[in-house]
């Protein structure tokens, strides 16, 4: 099947041999990064030009593939926003952070951020084929000096051999894919031989920014590590080209599962039919769409963002107007590192005892009716199963009848309102009786 995704060079690279065009070294090493470089590609506005000639700017680099994107006569172009710097970059925006994410807050050792109970975030570069504007880790990407060193990674290893809850490892960066071959591959392997890890997961812009690296050899190396998942960042439909299509197809063809993460951008996506448009050309070539998520409250990238009723707007635009599959979770990253928090419409409208009131895409609404005679699955059918991690538990155990209560911090100190230990404060009258794990759940 032929895909109608187009092919485009910018005039500026029409001389350059396809030998050399389609190598990704060449693509790596040409990267424009100067007023006077992009300018050969693309007429700018004062704007960027302001931007380009500050000092202390977070790095621009972009591949002369990706820049060939932009159409070079619209000012608003898409691509042209996420990767060219304006002098909006400069302003600074209440709630801005430098680590919005607390990513440093949740890291063991250099390099890993273990925020969820199973999995951790392995980031193993700070170098990227090109740089978005809205980085959310710009406080350390693009930096050379800031990069992993051998001995960090040795720590990343040494820390996952040790924490068996870890099943499920995600490497990012920066971007892995710009590492040396075989650095990327002794990463790999050293995973692979670690017993408990299920899951090696790869978040990469590469096939986007410089599709030219997916080659025959990457692909046979990759397969070589499976289970492994490859999530790419594809934030509007001009960025499927017959490049990226055959990029995808090469991948998918030795069994790697492809999910696309974008973000939320303010005059980039934030329309509801540019994002039917993306999810549904994404899945034409193969890419789920897994994750929109709302712009981080880092710095420079306050322009960007957009209020959360925008993505709530777009939620109601694709469930039911598209195909279920094509939908992504619309995220909110929790700043302060709470984590991802997923947001959508409001679809459950009331309920009673036995009966649920919902509505659809359309606002037709329904009622379900609950069985009367349901009884729940015995949590003794299920030792041996893995319990969450103490302290992580959240919601669940409420629901599984360990606890009663969630308090926040000092809450009991607050409302003992400095008093004395007296003759009514016996510690077993706010104990809920049968709430919390009992013997047998404690000798597991």
């Amino acid at each position: 099947m032929t895909l109608p995704f187009p092919s485009r060079r910018a005039p500026a690279f029409a001389d350059v041999p396809d030998e050399k065009w389609n190598d990704w070294r060449w693509q790596l090493s040409h990267r424009l990064n100067s007023l006077e470089d992009i300018e050969k590609v693309i007429p700018l506005t004062e704007s960027e030009r302001k931007a380009l000639g500050s000092s202390g700017l977070f790095r621009v680099d972009v591949t002369p593939y990706f820049i060939s994107l932009i159409d070079p006569d619209d000012p608003d172009d898409p691509v042209r926003k996420q990767i060219i710097p304006t002098d909006r970059e400069m302003a600074a925006f209440t709630a801005m952070m430098e680590d919005s994410l607390a990513e440093d807050r949740h890291s063991p050792v250099p390099g890993l951020v273990h925020r969820y109970p199973d999995r951790v975030l392995m980031l193993v570069t700070t170098q990227c084929a090109s740089y978005c504007r809205y980085c959310t880790r710009a406080r350390i990407v693009g930096d050379p000096a800031a990069t992993f060193k051998r001995d960090e990674f040795d720590m990343q290893i040494d820390y996952l051999k040790r924490t068996p809850q870890v099943r499920d490892v995600l490497l990012s960066g920066g971007d892995p894919l710009v590492l040396a071959p075989k650095v990327l591959e002794e990463l790999l392997t050293r995973l692979r031989e670690i017993p408990h890890i299920e899951i090696v997961r790869i978040g990469s812009r590469v096939p986007v920014f410089m599709p030219m690296r997916v080659t025959d050899e990457l692909c046979e190396t990759l397969q070589r590590f499976h289970p492994l998942w490859l999530n790419i960042h594809v934030n509007h439909p001009n960025e499927i080209t017959a490049e990226l299509a055959e990029a995808a197809d090469k991948l998918t063809r030795v069994g790697i599962p492809l999910g696309n993460q974008s973000v939320l951008l303010a005059g980039v996506n934030d329309n509801v039919h540019i994002q039917r448009k993306l999810v549904q050309d994404l899945v034409r070539i193969r890419v789920r769409p897994y994750y929109l998520y709302q712009c981080d409250l880092v710095e420079g990238a306050g322009h960007f963002r957009t209020p959360v009723a925008k993505g709530i707007e777009i939620m109601e635009g694709l469930r039911g107007h598209t195909s279920g599959f094509a939908v992504p979770q619309y995220i909110v990253d929790a700043p302060g590192g709470g984590g991802k928090i997923p947001v959508a419409p409001n679809y459950l409208l009331t309920m009673s005892d036995h009966k649920v009131v919902l509505r659809n895409y359309e606002g037709y609404i329904t009622t379900y009716e609950e069985p009367t005679d349901y009884t729940p699955a015995m949590a003794a059918k299920y030792k041996g199963l893995k319990r969450p991690e103490p302290g992580q538990e959240g919601l669940t155990a409420l629901l599984d009848g360990e606890k009663m209560f969630i308090k926040s911090e000092g809450f009991d100190e607050i409302h003992d309102r400095h008093g004395i230990q007296h003759r009514l404060k016996d510690e077993s009258k706010w104990k809920p009786l049968g709430i919390g794990p009992g013997e047998e759940q404690e000798k597991e």
